[in-house]
């Protein structure tokens, strides 16, 4: 099976251990493990306690009957049957498209997005057509595009909700159209939800494409919006058909994913209220940091993330991408994504959920950066 190099994660894989301000990352700013056990007001070391007597067995092999509970409650109309527990949303992405696409099947992705979303079902022989997000339509899909990119051999149309990179996001009018348009075809959805929840407006709340379509898949993962990435826990959610076939295919690559990140990320699941109010707090904050910042930089534009944690910043300067991360990388350890990461040349992807004095800092750096370029340049 030939598969193309996987550009963000070889890049982050390169560099991220030695950023000075990590603003490619694209997790709200983490949790330890002290913040999580505590959050509910009880003292660590009596969760720890707990810990201690368990024996490190396989645990529950399709995820413990409370972990799939609390996931079931994200969505409205959804059961435990629904939910089937995975190492990331990476691996719950992958075993969907492993479970489902065939070689000779026709998968309409959209672009940009993450790799893995169209290059595996690529690896397995699909062809896949390109549903572009383009900037003048504030990266959200064409749906007479979409209609025109559709046949009957199309098996499943792939979505990314809120998007990485761009910060767009898809409301339930479009997603339903999405739903229609697949329907007439009898092909699956899958949307990609690990940044689901992280929206800019206040009063805005976008469903779940399972919730939405009868043959609507969604993943998710505790590491994004939770900022739990340390647990490599993530889920499928979908028809009862697609998770017995997920499971079939499953039992080739996963025997279950770990006990003891099964039991934490119950923990976070119980007091999800508490983890979203500081993580839209972070997002929201951070969010006019970098509006301010992108006002006050001429060599620097964008449409503005509505949702997620990352955002495309277009620069101007005659270079490529990786020559102007590489460049300010070795500059003073401010660390961006090169958008040829995305097929988006001429851009970067800025992650801006981190720590706010981070993120604060490493723009300044960018500044720095930019002012020595633009001297350069003149």
């Amino acid at each position: 099976m030939k598969i193309k190099n996987f550009a963000i994660e070889e890049w982050m894989n390169k560099y991220e251990q030695d950023a000075v301000y990590n603003m490619a990352e694209t997790c709200v700013d983490s949790l330890t493990v002290n913040e999580l056990v505590s959050i509910n007001g009880d003292e660590p070391e009596q969760f720890l306690r707990t810990l201690l007597n368990k024996k490190l067995t396989y645990g529950y092999i399709e995820g413990s009957p409370e972990f799939k509970e609390q996931v079931s409650k994200l969505y409205k109309n959804q059961s435990q049957e629904n939910v089937l527990e995975m190492n990331g949303a990476i691996g719950s992405n992958f075993l969907v498209l492993y479970s489902l696409v065939k070689p000779g099947d026709e998968v309409i992705c959209v672009h940009p997005t993450y790799q893995q979303l169209y290059s595996v079902p690529e690896s397995f022989g699909a062809e896949v057509k390109p549903l572009k997000l383009r900037p003048e339509n504030g990266y959200l899909p064409d749906l007479e595009e979409l209609t025109s990119l559709v046949t009957d051999k199309t098996k499943i149309i792939i979505i990314n909700n809120p998007n990485n990179p761009s910060g767009a996001i898809m409301g339930e009018g479009c997603l339903r159209k999405i739903a229609d348009i697949a329907r007439s075809a009898d092909a699956y959805v899958l949307c990609d939800e690990v940044y689901r929840g992280l929206v800019q407006e206040p009063d805005q709340t976008v469903p779940s494409m399972a919730d939405l379509y009868e043959k609507g898949i969604s993943t998710g993962s505790m590491s994004k919006a939770l900022s739990l990435a340390g647990l490599r826990l993530g889920w499928i959610v979908g028809p009862k058909e697609v998770i017995t076939e997920s499971i079939k295919h499953r039992d080739y690559t996963t025997i279950s994913c770990g006990m003891i990140d099964d039991i934490l990320a119950v923990h976070a699941l119980k007091n999800y209220d508490k983890i979203m109010e500081r993580n839209l707090k972070i997002i929201r904050e951070n969010a006019k940091i970098l509006d301010d910042w992108v006002k006050q930089e001429q060599a620097i534009s964008y449409v503005k993330p509505q949702a997620g944690t990352t955002a495309i910043l277009n620069y101007d300067f005659d270079m490529t991408s990786e020559e102007f991360c590489l460049g300010l990388f070795k500059k003073n350890g401010a660390f961006l994504a090169p958008g040829s990461c995305f097929e988006l040349e001429g851009t970067v992807r800025i992650g801006y959920a981190c720590d706010s004095q981070v993120l604060k800092e490493g723009l300044a750096k960018v500044s720095e950066y930019i002012e020595e370029l633009a001297t350069v340049k003149s």
